[in-house]
């Protein structure tokens, strides 16, 4: 399964390595393709890097996050989408569709509002694990 993660579910595996969010990094870096884009990558670097988030974040943690996303695939952003209710959301939904994803795993409602999006299922961290059985 090609699976793009949204921001917000790096960051709660970050603070907390064995919550669900966790749990899903673990699962789509280890048994599916997780793909990445430059921006957002670089929204999940720079968000990591945030001095208040920074000191909550292990480094053991930053460096498996940073790891995981090294090892993700790259997709070519070509077509570019404007439909969430919130423009830097739009982000994912590009990645998904320019890297023929199958899921977009999210805990953010603009996102989740959209399900499916062009034939890509948006669900929550929970969602994902139990359509994969994690």
């Amino acid at each position: 399964m090609r699976v793009v993660i949204d921001t917000n579910v790096f960051i709660s595996a970050a603070l907390k390595t064995e919550s669900v969010p966790g749990q899903v990094i673990t699962e789509a870096a280890r048994r599916h393709v997780l793909l990445k884009s430059v921006d957002v990558e670089k929204e999940v670097l720079e968000t990591i890097e945030r001095p208040r988030l920074a000191q909550l974040i292990a480094p053991t943690a930053q460096s498996s996050l940073r790891r995981v996303l090294a090892n993700a695939e790259s997709a070519q952003i070509t077509e570019r989408i404007a439909v969430c209710r919130d423009p830097k959301d739009d982000k994912f939904l590009e990645l998904a569709v320019n890297g023929r994803a199958d899921i977009i795993v999210s805990g953010d409602a603009d996102l989740l509002s959209l399900h499916p999006f062009r034939g890509v299922a948006i669900e929550t961290p929970a969602a994902f694990l139990r359509r994969v059985g994690g």
